[in-house]
């Protein structure tokens, strides 16, 4: 039993030590069919993403997400989890959720240039190799069968259809 005498929650169990880190990448396409990439300082390039806030879903953080670091707006209902990629770091699990878009408004403009220098478009093709690795395993998971961008041990957990959305009570 995870409780103590009182029938309460034990603190270790309520509130574990963290070893994981949760997070959206966002593929914004464009009506060409282009992705949006922002080019790091450490010369990689990655997509609109971040750390998941506690309580926040998939599409809400990942809409958040790319008002926050791009300026472009998007409904969380325009947002789609391809799947969820599990991979880690050294004492880390990290868990992505592989999210899309289409119909992005706005122009998209670096609004951390502490993270971001500049934002562009890429056709599939031109898409460049230096890219931040879970970037990389969104972009696998949006176009499957094309050369693997991301690390051959990272797990992909494909999304069935167009699940229903769980609401909480």
């Amino acid at each position: 039993m995870n409780t103590d005498e009182h029938g309460a929650e034990r603190p270790e169990r309520a509130r574990p030590t963290p070893q994981s880190l949760t997070g959206v990448g966002l593929a914004v396409l464009d009506r060409a069919g282009r992705v949006l990439l922002g080019l790091g300082h450490d010369g990689r390039w990655e997509l609109p993403g971040g750390k998941v806030d506690a309580g926040e879903d998939f599409e809400t953080a990942a809409a958040r997400e790319l008002a926050e670091e791009t300026g472009l707006s998007v409904p969380v209902t325009a947002v789609r989890i391809l799947a969820v990629v599990v991979d880690g770091l050294p004492g880390l699990t990290r868990v992505t959720a592989a999210a899309v878009t289409e119909g992005a408004v706005g122009t998209p403009r670096a609004t951390e240039p502490d993270k971001i220098v500049r934002w562009e478009w890429f056709a599939r093709e031109e898409v460049p190799a230096a890219l931040f690795a879970p970037s990389a395993s969104v972009l696998d998971c949006l176009w499957p069968g094309a050369s693997p961008r991301g690390a051959a041990d990272v797990r992909r957990y494909r999304v069935a259809g167009d699940v229903a959305r769980i609401t909480p009570p």
